[in-house]
């Protein structure tokens, strides 16, 4: 297949092409930073926002996976949310133009999504049908519901499109796990080896998934022409990050794990430059709609992806 992958340079992009480049499929990413080489795929230029020649890659392609969208690992102030904004938004907006213009259009496209758009909560998961947007929780910091905001639109953005012609699948993930250098999971696993534990009280869920599980279900959505609309790409066990923290401990092997109290996470993350809501809310998230239509996780439960993922990480 020819599959289009606008933001295909990032850490996310890169382990998608690194598969399916493997599997023989040409794949062309889209970047704002064209001389910036993405191994397996050729880089096209665009601006993000604005049709132009690059449009000309879309006509009969297979597929467009849409993951443009500024990193959300930064300080949440007014620059930088505006900038998630827009890099969302104006992206999709673009994507959706682009294939209501095309002779031949995509057969699907799949758009990057969050599932930070579901609430902060501990008492039940959230799937697709009956899981709570988030926003409205009380008790946790307005500054949270920007988040949401920005998941909320992105989402609209796809859904205004009109592709009558190409299935629209969006991507509600949760934290990708890869062993690869400055992704989640590299920096978390130096985190513990330094001797921390979990943050706050670690009760807050974290949803994740194995590289391995998010490019299949890429593939096993790309296929299924039956199925489109949100899907969550999270292992069907998400778990209290204080348990999170007790599996990579043990995969690693470190036995010192002192938990960070918010006061201490706070001023590191300003030293850091990113944002406590990382890690401090909770995101209980399951992948209902996928485990419904027959999809097979290779890793369901977290010890056996934090196992697997660190005897790659110590090959790197």
């Amino acid at each position: 297949m020819k599959i289009i992958l606008p933001g295909g340079n990032g850490q996310v992009g890169r382990v998608l092409v690194r598969a399916l480049a493997g599997d023989g499929h040409d794949c062309v990413v889209l970047s704002r930073r064209p001389g910036a080489g993405v191994p397996g795929a050729r880089v096209v230029g665009w601006d993000g926002r604005t049709l132009g020649p690059w449009t000309a890659e879309l006509e009969r392609t297979d597929a467009v996976i849409n993951l443009a969208g500024r990193s959300v690992d930064c300080r949440y102030h007014e620059r930088n949310l505006t900038e998630m904004m827009r890099s969302r938004v104006d992206s999709t907006r673009a994507i959706g133009a682009a294939i209501a213009a095309a002779n031949n259009p995509p057969k699907v496209w799949l758009q990057a999504a969050t599932a930070t758009i579901y609430a902060h909560r501990f008492d039940a998961p959230n799937d697709e049908e009956t899981g709570v947007i988030g926003g409205h929780e009380p008790g946790v910091p307005a500054l949270w519901a920007k988040s949401i905001d920005i998941a909320l639109a992105w989402e609209a953005e796809i859904n205004a499109a009109n592709t009558p012609r190409t299935r629209k699948v969006i991507l509600r993930s949760a934290m990708t796990m890869s062993p690869d250098r400055g992704g989640v999971f590299h920096v978390l696993a130096r985190h513990c080896r330094l001797g921390l534990g979990w943050f706050g009280d670690g009760r807050q869920y974290v949803s994740w998934i194995h590289e391995h599980d998010f490019v299949a279900a890429v593939r096993f959505l790309t296929a299924r022409e039956d199925l489109a609309g949100a899907f969550n790409l999270a292992a069907p066990e998400p778990l209290p990050f204080r348990d999170f923290i007790a599996g990579l401990r043990a995969a690693l092997g470190t036995r010192l794990s002192v938990p960070v109290p918010v006061w201490a996470l706070e001023i590191g993350a300003v030293f850091l430059r990113t944002e406590s809501e990382l890690v401090l809310k909770s995101r209980r998230v399951v992948p209902t709609r996928l485990l419904q239509s027959g999809f097979t996780f290779r890793y369901p439960q977290w010890p056996a992806a934090a196992a697997e993922l660190t005897a790659r990480w110590r090959g790197l």
